[in-house]
């Protein structure tokens, strides 16, 4: 008998209400190319991703509940399934195909077309939903008592708090609102220095902080803890490396640079440095961070893929009585499953991985061989497995998304070099199976997730996972635009568009076909990581703060400074729980509220109108006065998120 005897979702699964409604599929579309929009612009820019799952949810219910007067708690959770698809999507893609543009602007190979993107995108997230479908019974069901999936337990509880979904609601779409202010006062109009750093007399540090909401926010929802870490890998870089380099080489020429490093200081000042030298560094930190965090996974990663191939073997069968008892695929044909035990038929299931692997290989847009569909396919089962179940124990944020990319292409390369596809055909082929496998590994980590908080409320699984489809084609076609835009403006590898990831993708391809890289600081950023690792300290938030500007890091503890605040106020736990779950909604409403914006400016710069708004040099503001004019409206960011927390105004309940 299984332990799930005794469970009941909120909504029976005799009861039959809205789910995959014209309503749910628009907004849930919106929300998908909205939200992975808003995560592509933020991942390019500071290399991590936040999930869109709850803020989707809380729109969702104010909208259909508040607005439109429904209520149908599972019309809202699709339109959340749908939605989250887009951040995930978004993660995996822009983790390695920018990769191919900074080749481009390389002169290496052309710009990958639009096409090409939206395909590989397409491929990686349908076979990202389609291998967790087979894997849903025994990860969701099965381990309903073992694998809590915090985000997606998290989700159905906010869904469940439905009579209070307006306010949630409102809280997010303020967030939205004033982020995209800003951002427009910051970016758009340029009043006021998007940042602001202090320089040292005979001394080449550099510390300071950016000044946009959507960092900020990145710091409140990632916590104290990851902020500081990744603030203490900056602080390394911009305090201690760069003014090393400065003092002990002034005179010298170091590769790749081609210039005396004095030169490019005296030229460019710290950031010179960074981005000649220091990136390498973190770049080396950042791939032995990947592969440590594969290593220290392995026990759990054999013991998970060998559990959950042990438990697709058999299936969970629910009587009329609702009692679930394990039964083997004929037994379960003879009985009719219940709403809530209904997947996609497995026919489908597997034509559709059958079909996809072969599109993989033959469709010229995707640059990939027939041993390269094959390396897909068995890597892509494996890391969906993978990531499915992690995602369940330990959370979507600390699933070892980039250490598997990693592990994918250092294999893939050597073994298309070793078959003689060691060319521009190779590196693209080697990018394009990553990205396939990266994106699957997130979005069956989302999938996953979703499926568990449908678990809880009563959804139709099989509804749920044609949500995800739907998700994922919507996403896919929006993300090669998205990213194209963001190129054409600023350019990946900028510093308004740093593309961490995809850059250490492009660094490794290039180290394993031709050997040009400068090893030496590749070397030496993972000898760092080796030393972080050994002091208990977790290796990828660190190496992204090396990799990352200081100023970038400073702004995110100072959204971190402020969750630490509202964590340690002597209130009672109630009241302190409800102001820090409100700083995560308004700070999610401010990340897609300036992301939205960024794509928004994207558009305008493109067409020459960014240049026209530009009021910076009318001004004439001097450079103390406009670092002044930085931190006050700094200071307005910070005063607008206290306000939307910790000074809100709260009914208070009835006893």
């Amino acid at each position: 008998m299984n332990d799930n005897k005794e469970f009941k979702p909120y909504i029976p699964a005799d009861k039959v209400t809205p789910e995959i409604t014209v309503t749910s599929i628009i907004m849930g579309i919106m929300l998908a190319v909205i939200f992975g929009a808003a995560n592509a612009y933020l991942g390019l820019r500071v290399g991590m991703t936040v999930s869109a799952s709850i803020p989707a949810a809380v729109i969702s219910m104010g909208v259909i509940r508040v607005i439109m007067r429904k209520n149908s708690i599972l019309e809202s959770n699709i339109v959340q399934t749908i939605g989250s698809a887009g951040e995930s999507l978004a993660a995996g893609a822009i983790f390695t195909i920018p990769a191919l543009f900074l080749w481009a602007k390389d002169g290496v190979m052309d710009k990958p077309g639009i096409i090409e993107i939206t395909l590989i995108a397409l491929l990686g997230g349908l076979l990202g939903v389609f291998f967790m479908v087979p894997l849903r019974n025994a990860l969701i069901v099965k381990e309903h008592n073992t694998l809590p999936y915090p985000e997606g337990t998290a989700c159905a509880e906010v869904l469940l708090a439905g009579e209070e979904g307006g306010a949630n609601a409102g809280t997010v779409f303020a967030g939205m609102g004033f982020a995209a202010i800003f951002k427009f006062i910051i970016d758009g109009l340029k009043a006021v220095p998007s940042e602001v750093s202090l320089k040292f007399k005979n001394f080449a540090g550099e510390i300071g902080t950016q000044i946009y909401p959507a960092v900020m926010s990145v710091g409140y929802i990632c916590g104290p803890r990851i902020s500081s870490y990744m603030f203490a890998g900056g602080v390394l870089s911009w305090m201690v490396l760069i003014p090393l380099f400065v003092l002990l080489g002034a005179d010298t020429i170091l590769n790749p640079g081609t210039e005396t490093i004095g030169a490019i200081f005296a030229a460019e000042g710290a950031s010179g440095i960074w981005g000649s030298y220091i990136r390498y560094i973190g770049a080396g930190a950042l791939a032995a961070g990947g592969v440590i965090s594969l290593v220290k996974s392995l026990p759990l990663i054999v013991t998970t893929f060998r559990d959950a191939i042990k438990g697709m073997k058999g299936g969970a069968v629910v009587d009329s009585a609702g009692m679930i008892f394990e039964a083997d695929e004929k037994d379960a044909k003879k009985m009719k499953l219940p709403r809530t035990a209904q997947d996609l038929s497995m026919k489908l299931v597997i034509g559709a991985i059958i079909v996809l692997t072969l599109l993989i290989w033959l469709v010229p847009a995707v640059p990939v061989s027939p041993l390269g569909a094959v390396i897909v396919v068995v890597f892509g089962f494996f890391f969906a497995t993978v990531s499915s179940r992690m995602v369940g124990l330990v959370g979507s944020s600390n699933n070892p998304v980039s250490g598997m990319a990693i592990a994918t292409l250092l294999f893939t390369t050597v073994i298309l070099k070793l078959t003689g596809d060691d060319g521009v055909s190779g590196m693209q082929g080697a990018i394009a199976i990553g990205s396939i496998i990266c994106i699957v590994a997130a979005i069956s980590g989302d999938t996953s997730q979703d499926l568990k908080t449908g678990y809880l409320l009563g959804s139709t699984p099989k509804k749920q996972q044609i949500g995800e489809v739907i998700g994922v084609v919507a996403s896919a076609f929006a993300i090669g635009g998205t990213l194209y835009l963001l190129d054409s403006a600023w350019g990946f590898g900028s510093k308004e568009l740093g593309a961490p990831q995809a850059t250490l993708m492009k660094m490794i391809i290039e180290g394993v076909m031709d050997s040009k890289l400068p090893w030496s600081l590749v070397a030496v950023g993972a000898v760092i990581a080796v030393i972080v690792e050994i002091l208990g300290i977790p290796v990828l938030p660190f190496a992204i703060g090396v990799y990352l500007p200081v100023q970038l890091n400073a702004c995110i503890m100072v959204g971190g400074i402020i969750r630490l605040f509202f964590d340690k106020m002597k209130k009672d736990e109630e009241k302190k729980k409800a102001i820090v779950n409100d700083g995560i909604l308004f700070c999610s409403g401010m990340i897609a509220g300036e992301g939205l914006v960024g794509i928004v400016l994207a558009v305008l710069a493109v067409f020459g109108v960014g240049e026209v708004i530009d009021i910076s040099g009318k001004l004439g503001l001097s450079e103390t006065v406009a670092n002044v004019g930085s931190l006050v409206v700094f200071g307005l960011i910070i005063l607008t998120l206290l306000k939307f927390t910790l000074w809100k105004k709260r009914e208070k309940k009835p006893e």
